[in-house]
């Protein structure tokens, strides 16, 4: 947590209400995301027992495993589910685009959409990605047979949970506890803000309690922690639900055995139990959803949701190619690749939410990372004549009352022109402010004399931060699988099916 959210955390709980950490919306939100509610059986991993989704707000699609113990019907609903998420897969793969060709790629189609995914909470991703474990390496042949869409789903849960969930930026598959999280600050916990109710009690507490009575935020978000009113969205079921209802349920279907009019009410009971366990979540997510929908896009909202289109792209033509599902340990080339691939997604996330939001950028002036100030004076027509070729080489002084701590040869960029990175050059304290000292160097033009506008004018105010001036650099060279030194492991086996995957556990 920043220093900046931390003080907007203690001014939410003076207000009583939410306060803004964001003036844009961080994530692209598609025109029609799937909802997914999942519930999991407390006390066995990953066995499905519930969940609500769909693309409609007004008409959720309940999926129910009737005997959660029982691993036949849980592959059913897993087959169900993958009829849902696959039509949905299936809908984004429908037009592309001619990507043209670069130096590190060839010329390539691009779908002009991608699946988006949206659960209430990190445990709905980790419920995915168990499902997504449990369901990747199941065979339609052999002795324990499937759908055969089931390995299918599970290969594309595994992508939303583990590649895309983790990658900073990406919007394919949200956890919207996080994302509003990442928005408003509230006066509670961090823990506590993963209750969906709770949270949304603290942005919009008027939903939460009569019309006109005026609650707080401490006083909705109380009222939303009531579980018979507005249940935890789990995925794990609450115990008391699963000892005084959800047990008895259970039984009464087991009961019913031999008796089709008693099994048809056993199981129309335990689904409108869960129906209305889910609800209330499926409703908030829509409410969380429309909160977001409010904010204006970031201005590097198109690029981002570009890159997914296009990781999107190439992870369905390689399932459509043949290729081996995801392995349940990556190998170490693959590992180290993934964690210069999620740094380098970090930076640049950090590097756009700064140039996109004043309020982001603000954050890095606390920490000592960025200053903002009025240009005082310019020396626009100062050059370096060392070498044989003058080159301009303008001077800035800008005054701040920032305190400024950056080094003398500090790299540093502004969001007005973000690809200009003048150097600091000295830092001069004049009683309360600071006179920062900076040379430009690029970001010119091609002339002996500066561009218009690419120098700033005396009475600017700008402000600075290193976080905008990091540069791009190619992830560290990696050796091809097949050279993995046998300190790391040696070249990783090549898949092939076997039995034993059918053993794999749910956890």
């Amino acid at each position: 947590m920043s220093a900046l959210a931390a003080l907007a955390r203690v001014e939410a709980f003076e207000a009583g209400r939410a306060v803004p950490l964001a003036t844009v919306r961080h994530v692209h939100l598609s025109a029609r995301p799937l909802v997914f509610v999942p519930v999991l059986m407390a006390g066995e991993a990953a066995a499905p027992l519930a969940a609500l989704v769909g693309t409609d707000r007004t008409d959720p699609r309940l999926l129910v495993v009737d005997q959660p113990r029982d691993r036949d019907q849980r592959f059913v609903f897993l087959a169900e589910l993958a009829r849902i998420v696959l039509d949905h897969v299936a809908q984004c793969r429908g037009e592309t685009e001619l990507v043209e060709a670069t130096r590190n790629h060839e010329q390539w189609e691009r779908h002009l959409d991608a699946p988006q995914l949206v659960v209430p909470n990190p445990g709905g991703i980790e419920a995915m990605r168990l499902l997504g474990r449990s369901a990747r390496f199941r065979s339609a042949q052999g002795p324990y047979p499937v759908d055969p869409l089931v390995p299918v789903l599970g290969r594309y849960l595994t992508w939303f949970a583990q590649d895309r969930a983790p990658t900073a930026g990406s919007s394919v598959c949200l956890a919207l506890t996080e994302v509003l999280a990442a928005h408003w600050a509230t006066g509670q916990s961090a823990l506590e803000d993963q209750h969906l109710a709770a949270l949304l009690a603290w942005i919009v507490p008027d939903r939460f309690g009569p019309a006109g009575a005026g609650l707080t935020g401490p006083q909705a978000a109380a009222l939303a922690e009531d579980p018979d009113r507005w249940p935890s969205a789990g995925p794990a079921t609450d115990p008391e639900f699963d000892t005084g209802v959800l047990s008895a349920l259970i039984a009464a279907q087991q009961r019913a055995e031999g008796d089709a009019d008693a099994a048809h009410a056993a199981r129309r009971a335990l689904r409108e139990a869960l129906r209305g366990r889910l609800q209330p979540t499926w409703d908030l997510l829509w409410q969380g959803l429309d909160l977001l929908r409010a904010l204006p896009e970031a201005g590097h909202d198109e690029h981002r949701w570009r890159v997914d289109r296009g990781r999107f792209t190439d992870f369905a033509r390689a399932v459509d190619e043949g290729a081996p599902p995801q392995p349940r340990r990556e190998s170490a080339v693959a590992a180290a690749r993934r964690l210069a691939d999620l740094e380098a997604a970090q930076e640049a996330y950090d590097k756009q939410r700064a140039l996109d939001d004043p309020l982001m950028l603000a954050a890095y002036r606390v920490t000592g990372e960025a200053f903002a100030g009025t240009v005082v004076a310019v020396d626009a027509e100062r050059r370096d004549t060392s070498g044989r070729t003058p080159k301009p080489r303008p001077r800035v002084w800008l005054r701040t009352a920032d305190q400024v701590v950056l080094r003398q040869g500090t790299k540093v960029a502004c969001p007005q022109r973000p690809n200009q990175r003048p150097s600091i050059v000295s830092v001069t304290r004049q009683g309360a402010d600071c006179v920062v000292e900076l040379e430009l160097s690029n970001d010119m033009g091609r002339k002996a004399v500066p561009d218009e506008g690419s120098v700033p004018e005396p009475g600017e105010s700008r402000c600075y931060a290193t976080v905008l001036a990091a540069e791009f650099f190619p992830p560290p060279p990696l050796p091809d699988p097949e050279q993995t030194p046998w300190t790391h492991g040696g070249p990783p086996a090549q898949y092939t099916p076997a039995g034993a995957d059918h053993d794999e556990d749910w956890h």
